[in-house]
Formats: C-alpha cells, sequence, structure tokens
C-alpha cells in the first residue's frame, strides 16, 4: 500500500452540547454534543525534507476546533498504512492535544475524524456515536440562515476553561446549571432536527446561550456589543459563540426576511463572513 502524501480534515461547527464533552463534567453526568463539519479544512503533507506543513482554511484560534483537526490530519498523515481505526485517530489526536496542555473535551477530533452530522454521548473516557439523521429540510433551513462570522475577539480559552472547572470542582451552582442547561437543550436540539421543528431549534439555541451566560458572563460578553442591537431589532432569532468562546467565530441565525440586513451589519462591524457549506467525508486522503 502506498503511503499517504498529504491528508485533508473538515473542521467542525458546534451546534449544542459544548463544555458537557470535557471532564469532570462528562464522568459525573455525562455528556451529548451535537456538531456538522464544513468545507473548510486543515491539510497536512510531507515536504521534501520529511517535515509536515500545514494549510488552514480558517484563522487559527476560529472556535471550529482547528487544533483538533490539526492533529487528526498529522496522525493520519504518519499512519501511512492507515492501520489505526477511525476512533483510535480520534483518540490519538485527542491525548496529543492534552498531553500540549489544552485541556478539552473530545467532539472536535471525533467530528474531524467522521464528517457530516454527529451526535456523541460522552461518559468519562468513552465515546458513542449515537445515531442521529436531520430532516433534509432541517439541514436546508440551517445553511440558508446560519451565518458563519469570524468576530477578530481573540483571548486563550485555556485561562477560561481553568477558571470555570476550577468553579465547577468547588461545586458553584451557577456554573453546574449552566452546563445541565446546554446538556438539556441538546437533547431538544436533536428532536429539533429530526423533526424540523424550527421553532423549538431556535428556543433551544438560546437556552444554550443562557447556559453559557450562567458557567460565565465573560465568554458571550465581547460579543454582545454587536449582537444585541441585532436581536432587539428582530434580525436574529439566535446565536451562540463557537468552541469555548474564546473569541473567534459566532453562529448567527438570521429572521428570514433580515439575512442580508444582518450580513450588512456583521460586515460593517468587522466581522468576517466564511462562506461555508456542509462536509460529509470527515478525513480525505491522498
Amino acid at each position: 500500500m502506498v503511503a499517504h502524501t498529504e491528508v485533508k480534515v473538515p473542521v467542525r461547527v458546534d451546534l449544542a452540547g459544548g463544555w458537557t464533552d470535557v471532564n469532570p463534567y462528562c464522568t459525573d453526568f455525562g455528556g451529548e454534543v451535537v456538531n456538522f463539519t464544513i468545507n473548510k479544512y486543515v491539510t497536512a503533507k510531507f515536504e521534501e525534507s520529511g517535515e509536515i506543513a500545514y494549510e488552514f482554511d480558517i484563522p487559527i484560534n476560529s472556535g471550529l476546533g482547528a487544533s483538533g483537526s490539526l492533529n487528526v490530519a498529522r496522525i493520519t498523515l504518519l499512519d501511512g498504512n492507515d492501520s489505526l481505526s477511525p476512533d483510535e485517530v480520534a483518540e490519538a489526536a485527542y491525548q496529543a492535544e492534552v498531553s500540549s496542555g489544552n485541556r478539552c473535551g473530545r467532539q472536535d477530533q471525533w467530528a474531524a475524524t467522521y464528517g457530516g452530522f454527529n451526535r456523541f454521548m460522552f461518559h468519562g473516557e468513552n465515546v458513542e456515536i449515537t445515531p442521529f439523521q436531520p430532516a433534509r429540510s432541517a439541514i436546508k433551513w440551517i445553511k440558508k440562515h446560519m451565518i458563519i462570522a469570524h468576530t477578530g475577539i481573540s483571548r486563550k480559552s485555556g485561562d477560561l476553561q481553568e477558571n470555570i472547572w476550577a468553579r465547577y470542582e468547588s461545586g458553584d451552582k451557577e456554573v453546574i446549571e449552566g452546563l445541565h442547561k446546554i446538556r438539556h437543550a441538546t437533547r431538544k436540539i436533536v428532536d429539533a432536527l429530526q423533526r424540523d421543528q424550527r421553532q423549538l431549534f431556535v428556543e433551544s439555541f438560546n437556552e444554550i446561550s443562557n447556559g453559557i451566560d450562567l458557567i460565565d458572563s465573560a465568554i458571550n460578553a465581547p460579543f454582545n456589543s454587536v449582537i444585541d442591537p441585532l436581536r432587539e431589532n428582530g434580525s436574529i432569532m439566535a446565536w451562540k459563540a463557537l468552541g469555548a468562546g474564546a473569541g473567534g467565530c459566532a453562529a448567527v441565525f438570521c429572521h428570514p426576511m433580515s439575512i442580508k440586513d444582518v450580513r450588512k451589519k456583521l460586515t460593517e462591524s468587522g466581522w468576517q463572513l466564511i462562506d461555508w457549506d456542509y462536509d460529509t467525508t470527515g478525513i480525505q486522503r491522498k
């Protein structure tokens, strides 16, 4: 078998459940995440020197899980004979990220490996892939109404993580309530997507953002000067910071009659709109 010289791996949009895939919460209560991959990639390829070079379709620290995708691409490239199973690739990528000092959950690595829409359950160190297929009409609705915008906001996610998990371990009721709220809303997101219940989706997406505020209001705060006026005038139905909320991208769901206006307002605010489509392939090898 000829070894691969290039591997391309998608990044993900975390619709629901982020934070609940991280220990110790997923050990104490079990976590649940719904995400999907988009046609923005991290590419790893061998140079003539034998070193690995990386290319990114999106900015670093975007909140789209690029570091997880990078590790999946690197491990797949080095595993030239494809001896590792998809789960083994994802787990090795997760362990590499943890070893680098980044506290994270497992959703990014599994999403990058498998691609498409995913529903993952997290029980301690175990990941369960739960069969999940949104209605086709729901998939089209998301594509039409969801804007992914890179905000230019940048903070150290590690600082946010350490503060929140220290509070969790001390028994902080707001952090625990926020995480429960996110997990509960994730289950409603699944129901909404499978039955194409759009109002339920919007309500649940807003519940997730409210749960994030309970965990730490500093996560959403840098986005609010742009988001709040658009929510108040009804242009935006729901939104959330992507990833751990350290900056980077936001997912914004627009009112059907306000999509052009929201795109204009976000651009005027200095946010970079990302032209995206769905990825259904996961790892691509050459």
